[in-house]
C-alpha cells in the first residue's frame, strides 16, 4: 500500500471522531473523498487504506466506492466536467454541449485528455432542469450552456484559466474540491460564495403568490417537532382512534370475519396473468402473421 501523507492521516482521525465509536464505518463516505483529495482517484491503495482504518474489509469498502459515480476508480483529470444529457437538457441541446467537446477534446465518456487536465462525463441529471442545457466542473454549475460557451470554458480550463462559474465560488481542482466534500474548509481566497436561488428556481412560487395558492392551513413559522414529539403525538392520534371504535358484535362475528378473509384472498395467491404461458404464445404468434 502507498504511504499516506501524515495530513490525509491526521484527517482521517478528524473525520473518524466525528461519529459515535460504535459507528465508526459511517465515516466511510468522507473517508473515501478524502483519499481522492490525494491521488485523483480512490486507488486500490485507498480502498486498503479506509479499510484499514475503519476496521472494515477491503470488499466492503470497494463495495461503497463503486456504489457512487462521485468516487473515480481511475486517474482522473484536474477537472471533471459533465453534461447532463438526461431528458430536459438533452430536449434543450445537452447532447449537442456534449458530442462538441468529445469532438474537441477527442475523448469519449469518463476519459481523460492526454496532458491530463480534463475528464468527460455525459451526466444523467445533474438537478438544476430549471437552468438547462447545464454542465458542471468539479461540481459546480455553469448554467444555459451552448455548445459555444461551453466549448470557450474547456478551452480556458487546458489554457490554465480557471472560468467563472454561473453559480457559486470560483472554480477549484478535483482535488481541492475532494478535500471540501471530506468535511474540511477551503481555505483559497474566493473559495465561499453567497448566492440566493435565482428566478427560474423561484418561478413556481412567484406564480403561487399570483394566483393566490397555498397550502390550506400552511403556518411557516409552526415548528418543527422533534421525533420524540411526533412519535407521542401519533401514538395519542392511535389510542383515540382505537377508542372511538364500535365494539365488535359478539354474535356472529368469528363467521363473518371468516367470509370476508374467503371473499378477498391476499394478492399473492393470485396467479399473475403474464404467467399464462398459452395466452403468451397466442399473442406472440398473432404479432408474427401481421408482420
Amino acid at each position: 500500500m502507498s504511504v499516506f501523507s501524515e495530513e490525509t492521516r491526521a484527517r482521517a482521525r478528524e473525520i473518524i471522531a466525528r461519529y459515535p465509536a460504535d459507528r465508526s464505518r459511517s465515516a466511510l463516505l468522507p473517508l473515501l473523498h478524502l483519499v481522492q483529495s490525494e491521488e485523483g482517484y480512490v486507488s486500490p491503495a485507498g480502498v486498503e487504506f479506509c479499510a484499514e482504518v475503519l476496521g472494515l474489509n477491503k470488499a466492503q469498502v470497494g463495495a461503497v466506492a463503486t456504489f457512487y459515480t462521485m468516487y473515480k476508480r481511475k486517474p482522473t483529470g484536474d477537472y471533471l466536467v459533465s453534461v447532463c444529457t438526461n431528458t430536459m437538457c438533452n430536449v434543450l441541446g445537452g447532447q449537442e454541449v456534449y458530442d462538441t467537446l468529445a469532438e474537441h477534446l477527442g475523448v469519449g465518456h469518463d476519459e481523460t485528455t492526454e496532458d491530463g487536465k480534463i475528464t468527460l462525463e455525459h451526466a444523467e441529471c445533474l438537478a438544476a432542469c430549471d437552468y438547462g442545457p447545464v454542465m458542471t466542473v468539479n461540481y459546480d454549475f455553469f448554467d444555459n450552456v451552448d455548445a459555444d460557451t461551453a466549448l470557450g470554458v474547456v478551452k480556458e480550463l487546458r489554457a490554465g484559466g480557471r472560468p467563472m462559474p454561473t453559480r457559486g465560488a470560483r472554480l477549484c481542482t478535483l482535488k481541492e474540491m475532494a478535500v471540501q466534500l471530506a468535511g474540511f474548509a477551503d481555505e483559497r481566497e474566493g473559495a465561499v460564495a453567497d448566492g440566493g436561488p435565482g428566478e427560474p428556481s423561484l418561478r413556481g412560487l412567484r406564480l403561487a403568490e399570483q394566483h393566490g395558492i397555498a397550502v390550506p392551513g400552511f403556518d411557516p413559522n409552526t415548528p418543527i417537532r422533534s421525533k420524540a414529539e411526533a412519535d407521542k403525538a401519533a401514538a395519542e392520534a392511535k389510542a383515540k382512534a382505537e377508542a372511538a371504535k364500535p365494539a365488535p358484535a359478539q354474535t356472529g362475528a368469528p363467521q363473518a370475519e371468516a367470509a370476508g378473509a374467503a371473499a378477498n384472498p391476499p394478492a399473492a395467491d393470485r396467479k399473475p396473468a403474464g404467467d399464462n404461458a398459452g395466452a403468451q404464445q397466442r399473442n406472440l404468434k398473432e404479432a408474427e402473421a401481421q408482420k
